[in-house]
Parts: C-alpha cells; sequence; structure tokens
C-alpha cells in the first residue's frame, strides 16, 4: 500500500444487550464466540485483499462486546483521525440486541460516521412481515443502512459504498443465498478468541434447517435448504486457527446431523488427530441423530466433547403444537444414553409456556426428566416469539399483544400472553424451572451418573455450578454469561439515571464479592463430593432409573403425563417388540 493511501477504518461490532438494571451484559471473559463476527472478519478480510477499497489503508477493528467495552466516541474520534473515512459494521444482531445497537448507532450517526446493521432481526422482520416495523424504521431514519441475507460475496459492495460516501438504505439478499462449498472461512484473530472462556472460536459447517419449528427463525433467515461447506473447507478453518493457537470450536449450524457432509468432515477431523492436530468440539444436533448409522461414534473420535440438544418439552401435543414433530420422546432417553457412551456432555434446550404448561406441570415435569432423562444440563427459555419466526408473524398478523421493549426477547423473560398463566406467573414459573433443576440433590446425582462410565465429573461439576450461579445470582441466561461480570458506570441505558459513583462502585464492589463468595461456597461443596465420589471403588457401579437398560413404558412416569404420551409409550413398547421379533 502506497504511504499517501488513505486510511480507512472497519469496525465490526458484535452487540450484547442491557440486563433488568440497565447495564450492558459483559465479562471479562465471555462464554460463547461470536460466529457472525468471525465471518464477517474472514468475508471482509477476503474482499479488502481482492481489492475492493484500492487505494485506502485498510484496518479492520473486530470487537465482540460481551467481552470487549464499546464506547462510540472513541469510535468517532478514531475515524476522525483517519480522515473521516470508515464504516461500523454490526454484525449478526439478534432482536434483543436491536436497543442496544441503535443507543451505540445515534451518535455515530450524529457525527456522520456511516452505520450498517445486519443479523437476524433485520433479516427475519424483512424476510416475515409484510410491513417494515418501527425497530427498522427507527434504524432508516437515522441513516441507518440495513443488511439481509447473507454477506458472502456481496460486502465487497457495501465497503465500496461507504468509502464513497453512498451507502443504500436496504441490502436485500434473501431471496439469493450464498453457497458455502468454497466460500471464505469464518475466522477471528487469537486476541480476540482469547477473550472467550477456554479460548473458544467457531465456524459454521452449514446453514439452513429443514425443519419447520414455528417458534424458530432459521428457516426464515438462512433456508430450509441446506448448505454446506466441503471437508477441505472445515480442514483449512481448523488448520488456520491451529497455526494462530487455537485449538476448541463450537461448529455452528443448528442441526450439524443433518448436514449431508458430515462424515466427511468427521473423518476429516479424524485424520487431523491422527496427524497431530487435536481440537475439541461442540455441535448441535437434533434428538434423532442417534439413528444415523455411525454419527455419535465418530463425532467423538473426531473430538466432539459438548453436545446441544432441543429436547424443548416431553409433552408430545406441546411439540406438535410448535411444528417440533421430529421430536420423539420415546427417542430421548436411547439418544442421550449414546452420548453418554461416547463420554460427551450433553446439553439440553427445553422450553417454558407451551399452552398446557402452568408453574405446577412444568415442575412435574422437570422432576420427572431429573429422574428418568440420564442428560447433564438442562436449560431453559420462554416461548417467545422471535421476530423472523412463523409465530411472531402470525401473532402480529392477529394483531396479539407483544412486549414493545425487544431488549427482553432474549428467551428469558415473558413478552406475551399465555392461556393458562398471567405474564406474572410464567415468569416466575421461569425461574422456579432453574432453581428445582441446579438444586445440590440433583447435581451430586448427576456426578454420581458421570462418575459411573458418562463424562468428565470434573467437567459436568464445574458446569453445574456455573448454570446454577448465571441464572441464580445474575439472573442472566447461561449462554450469555462468562467469567468475572464487569459494568460500566456510564454505560446504562438511555431513560435510567447514571448513578453516583459513590453509590455505584461500593454496591457493585460488594455484589462481586457477595457473589463469588457464595460461588466459591458452592463449588467447594460441589467439589468435596467429587471428591468423594471419585475415591469410591463402588462409583461405577451407580445406577438409576435414567440408567436402566431397558425402558419400561408402562411404568416410567415421562410416559404416563398425557394421552398423548401414553400414545408415545405404547407406540415405542410396539415398536421395541418387532424388533425382537415377539
Amino acid at each position: 500500500m502506497p504511504d499517501c493511501a488513505e486510511r480507512f477504518l472497519l469496525f465490526l461490532i458484535k452487540p450484547s444487550h442491557y440486563d433488568d438494571d440497565g447495564y450492558v451484559i459483559q465479562w471479562r471473559r465471555s462464554a460463547l464466540p461470536s460466529n457472525s463476527l468471525a465471518c464477517l472478519y474472514g468475508i471482509a478480510t477476503d474482499a479488502i485483499e481482492r481489492g475492493a477499497l484500492d487505494g485506502f489503508d485498510v484496518e479492520i477493528l473486530p470487537i465482540d462486546e460481551t467481552n470487549t467495552r464499546v464506547r462510540p466516541d472513541a469510535i468517532i474520534s478514531a475515524i476522525a483521525a483517519a480522515g473521516g473515512r470508515g464504516l461500523v459494521g454490526f454484525a449478526g444482531v439478534q432482536s434483543n440486541q436491536f436497543p442496544r445497537v441503535i443507543d451505540v448507532a445515534r451518535p455515530l450517526r450524529a457525527a456522520g460516521v456511516p452505520v450498517c446493521i445486519g443479523g437476524f432481526h433485520v433479516s427475519g422482520c424483512l424476510a416475515m412481515l409484510p410491513e417494515t416495523p418501527d425497530s427498522l424504521k427507527e434504524a432508516l431514519d437515522l441513516g441507518i443502512s440495513l443488511f439481509a441475507g447473507e454477506a458472502e460475496g456481496r460486502f465487497a459492495d457495501v465497503l465500496k459504498d461507504a468509502a464513497a460516501g453512498t451507502l443504500k438504505p436496504v441490502y436485500n439478499y434473501l431471496d439469493n443465498l450464498p453457497s458455502l462449498d468454497g466460500a471464505t472461512a469464518p475466522f477471528l484473530p487469537k486476541d480476540r478468541v482469547g477473550r472467550s472462556i477456554g479460548m473458544i472460536s467457531s465456524f459454521d459447517a452449514g446453514r439452513g434447517c429443514p425443519f419447520l419449528c414455528s417458534f424458530c427463525t432459521i428457516i426464515n433467515v438462512q433456508g430450509r435448504k441446506s448448505r454446506y461447506r466441503s471437508a477441505d473447507d472445515v480442514e483449512r478453518i481448523v488448520r488456520a486457527n491451529h497455526a494462530s493457537g487455537v485449538r476448541y470450536f463450537f461448529i455452528t449450524d443448528d442441526n450439524l446431523a443433518r448436514n449431508r457432509n458430515w462424515e466427511a468432515i468427521f473423518d476429516r477431523l479424524i485424520a487431523l488427530r491422527q496427524e497431530g492436530l487435536h481440537s475439541r468440539f461442540v455441535i448441535q444436533v437434533d434428538t434423532m441423530c442417534h439413528k444415523i448409522p455411525r454419527f455419535v461414534e465418530k463425532a467423538a473420535a473426531a473430538g466432539v466433547k459438548r453436545v446441544f440438544i432441543g429436547l424443548e418439552n416431553i409433552n408430545p401435543d406441546s411439540l406438535d403444537g410448535a411444528k417440533k414433530k421430529q421430536n420423539h420422546i420415546a427417542d430421548y432417553r436411547e439418544m442421550l444414553l449414546a452420548w453418554r457412551k461416547v463420554r460427551c456432555i450433553t446439553y439440553c434446550g427445553y422450553i417454558l409456556g407451551f399452552p398446557n404448561d402452568t408453574p405446577e406441570t412444568i415442575v412435574r415435569d422437570i422432576k420427572v426428566i431429573q429422574r428418568e432423562l440420564p442428560l447433564d444440563i438442562l436449560q431453559f427459555s420462554c416461548l417467545t416469539p422471535l421476530p423472523g419466526s412463523e409465530d411472531h408473524a402470525k401473532l402480529t398478523a392477529a394483531g396479539g399483544e407483544i412486549d414493545p421493549d425487544l431488549n427482553k426477547f432474549d428467551l428469558e423473560h415473558v413478552v406475551c400472553d399465555h392461556p393458562r398463566m398471567t405474564r406474572a406467573e410464567w415468569q416466575e414459573a421461569y425461574h422456579l424451572a432453574w432453581r428445582t433443576y441446579y438444586t445440590d440433590a440433583h447435581m451430586k446425582t448427576v456426578i454420581r451418573r458421570a462418575a459411573a462410565g458418562g463424562p468428565r465429573v470434573d467437567t459436568v461439576g464445574f458446569l453445574m455450578v456455573a448454570f446454577w450461579a448465571a441464572s441464580t445470582l445474575y439472573n442472566i441466561y447461561p449462554l450469555e454469561a462468562g467469567l468475572l461480570r464487569r459494568k460500566h458506570r456510564l454505560d446504562r441505558r438511555p431513560g435510567l439515571a447514571i448513578e453516583p459513583a459513590l453509590i455505584f462502585y461500593p454496591r457493585e464492589a460488594a455484589t462481586f464479592l457477595a457473589n463469588h463468595a457464595r460461588i466459591a461456597f458452592k463449588f467447594a461443596k460441589i467439589w468435596w463430593f467429587m471428591r468423594g465420589v471419585l475415591r469410591d471403588p463402588s462409583a461405577k457401579a451407580y445406577t438409576d432409573a435414567a440408567l436402566g437398560a431397558t425402558p419400561d413404558y408402562e411404568r416410567m412416569e415421562m410416559f404416563q403425563l398425557s394421552d398423548s404420551a401414553r400414545a408415545a409409550g405404547a407406540k415405542a413398547k410396539k415398536i421395541a417388540r418387532a424388533a425382537v421379533g415377539e
């Protein structure tokens, strides 16, 4: 680049959102990486290397707000010092993050800084709503550009327009989703990845989902026709990250089990391990993955250590009503045991707020799960009509009352009405669910199960305490949690008062110490129990109803909770008898 080249600063920001007190949710180390940020960083780097901004000396600055403070004044000053050339791109913006993005973007636009917002909120609203919602209108009125769809092969045009001062109001590529075979690889520099717990990075091996879940936004933003990276693509991603010291990955496919290249990808990862490139992976799959020959075994051999699974509910009527018809409760136990056999930790999503739910039935069902399903981590969410989902589109068209505060669309706040609970009762049921599952007694049961031939006992114990702490002490969804909460006094949601320093800092210091004392005490208690279990010579002989070899469909409570549950049990029993020739 010649010395006389003009500078161009490209800020790529993955935003956070506000907690109930109006402070940005941020940590010293965050739990999950942002694949959207990694994708956009890779795409932007490739576009610049291909000459999208010839004549400019371009600097890309990726920021994940969950672990790094975002200061609009500093961004404005930096771009001004660079001669006024630059762009702030907000990547992967979800509905709950949109208010925070607008708050950050407002001073940027007042200073004349170009801003572009992409992600699920923009894409979901433009894909599913007949009219532009107020949230997007507000952005457009501020002169913010909106990007709908995926940026591969398109972001160069945005960069050129920003450099020329001719950004379009809307870039809409929803009807032209790109192929992923050979596409630009997601990547983040090591110093950015290092701000996550365990130095975990991410990539997507595929996008899209063939299923029809009514609460899901994936199918309406990424499409129902799945697109895939090749095994060669995945190998390049892993090698590039290993070269920078990154060996732990979250593969963000909504359902890796439906990626047609899964076996080739796993085989390639196994070959890399034999070569000495040992990686660990977290993946997401459906409840039928264990029926795919060799899938579970090869996943473990490839380095998969943790698995996210959307159980969603144990009531077949609720699953059918949400068009989650691919989930069959009779498969749950066998699937969980398959992952346990290869010593993978299972995280299971569970949705609260289906039409038949009440606080009493929610507690009852959780206790049944504790007794009869051999899962490790259970994570709860409220059934939420997310913009971009079929549920949201139908509720909007029907004139249903939806909370106007998008900051609450984080799956832990109730935002709409329920036929059998008030909003307050539903919200309390959500908190009650966490308290019901993460008791000391059940934590000890899960640890005993792990010691009897499951995943690593110490990891299970640590995760149980971490999920308990996030939900109980911080009132934050555990996947949004991290290590060492950070609050900046001045980073408070507009409309809420900036607290005096003499009130804010002593209170936060006291809260910090109290929370970590409780965490230390809980972990010490669990660690002492783990120590005893690991020293117990009979620990591997432990068993209970969840670990039993053969399910008893007539006695298991899960199959007695409703007519549809009994029908599911009877069908499973009939299939089991047919399999053995009875």
